[in-house]
């Protein structure tokens, strides 16, 4: 088996990219059953334990305080309350629970200590627990370590030049430097980005070159198809074709071998048969439940009637790598330090959201 090449080049990767359907699909399907079963697949549950009210300007996101969506917002949700949508989940045969914050960033505080709580809680129940909160600093990632998370999500969402495009309050940079904090820790990483937004195929291409070249890469790279939102930036954006999504899941199964590829959002617009070309192609994991924070998602059942017709199974947890030991709190290493980074606000403009913005004030 080959060791897995860091080395990627943009012209290299849009070269796989562009390869006839047929042929590219043939050596993605190679690839995929050198390094995984080609008939197991996660099932995960993306939980909002925050929702709205976020400061950010993602063109995309319907959570940002700024835009005009029918988001309904709520505070942090309880630790029994997540505990219990938890059970719900692995009842109905997921085995990661990935808990969505809408915060910029992590800060020290009650409600840090109340998501700290929550992970320990899940790990206990035998699920692995992934989290996305936002940038985290290097001792706020030890902490979550410690309570158990398995791993933390944090999206490049698109290549560093398009990126520029979507999103003037934070830089790309945070984005890597979070993912470096988390490495400097025993949590894997969860990495990928959203395709349909305006992009080129270019930017596709450049958005792999930076999680591919990452050493180690990322264990999960979620692949998202854009969910135009009305009241967002990108309400107006055409749907992208199922071939976009099976490319982009094939090229990023080629380049990154040992990946857990997420077929992430946007899988309500997609048949079945185009689901399963995206599993032949080498996607190995999807998430269920009826919102992925809140944009629509098959509901679960549909999903494994699915997997029944594919003959798939789901994936048990803690396969890829151990189950994390949970530290309590009163035995915990590390403790708040009360941090203030200065993570970047480019604050460029960005028309669209402007526009976004300012038709918000009207409505509001």
């Amino acid at each position: 088996m080959s060791e897995t090449k860091h080395n990627w080049t943009k012209e290299e990767i849009l070269n796989i990219y562009n390869k006839p359907l047929m042929e590219l699909l043939y050596e993605a399907a190679t690839v995929h059953r050198l390094h995984h079963d080609p008939n197991t697949v996660q099932v995960s549950t993306l939980l909002s334990i925050k929702t709205g009210g976020c400061p950010e300007d993602c063109g995309y996101c319907p959570q940002a305080a700024r835009y005009h969506t029918n988001v309904e917002g709520n505070d942090l949700m309880s630790v029994q309350q997540v505990k219990a949508q938890a059970l719900r989940a692995k009842s109905s045969g997921s085995s990661r629970v990935c808990m969505g914050a809408a915060w910029r960033n992590v800060k020290d505080g009650e409600e840090f200590d109340q998501v700290l709580e929550m992970v320990r809680t899940i790990n206990k129940l035998d699920m692995e627990v992934c989290c996305t909160l936002g940038m985290i600093t290097e001792n706020q990632a030890q902490r979550l370590a410690e309570a158990g998370l398995y791993a933390y999500n944090h999206n490049l969402d698109s290549s560093e030049e398009y990126y520029k495009e979507v999103i003037s309050t934070r830089g790309f940079e945070d984005r890597l430097e979070t993912i470096d904090n988390v490495r400097k820790t025993n949590v894997t990483v969860c990495s990928g980005g959203i395709i349909g937004m305006g992009e080129k195929v270019e930017d596709r291409a450049g958005m792999l070159v930076a999680l591919s070249t990452l050493n180690p890469q990322p264990e999960s790279v979620p692949i998202n198809a854009l969910v135009a939102v009305e009241g967002t930036p990108l309400e107006d954006q055409e749907p992208i074709s199922i071939w976009d999504m099976i490319r982009m899941v094939a090229t990023t199964r080629i380049i990154m071998p040992e990946t857990q590829v997420r077929l992430s959002a946007g899988r309500t617009e997609m048949t079945r048969e185009g689901q399963a070309m995206c599993f032949f192609a080498g996607a190995n994991s999807i998430f269920a439940g009826d919102k992925l924070l809140t944009t629509p998602n098959p509901d679960v059942n549909e999903d494994m009637k699915m997997f029944e017709l594919l003959g798939l199974n789901a994936q048990k947890p803690f396969i890829k790598k151990m189950q994390p030991e949970t530290v309590e709190a009163t035995d915990s290493k590390y403790q708040a330090l009360g941090e203030k980074p200065k993570w970047t606000r480019p604050e460029h403009t960005i028309e669209r959201n402007e526009v976004a913005k300012q038709k918000a004030k009207v409505v509001k």
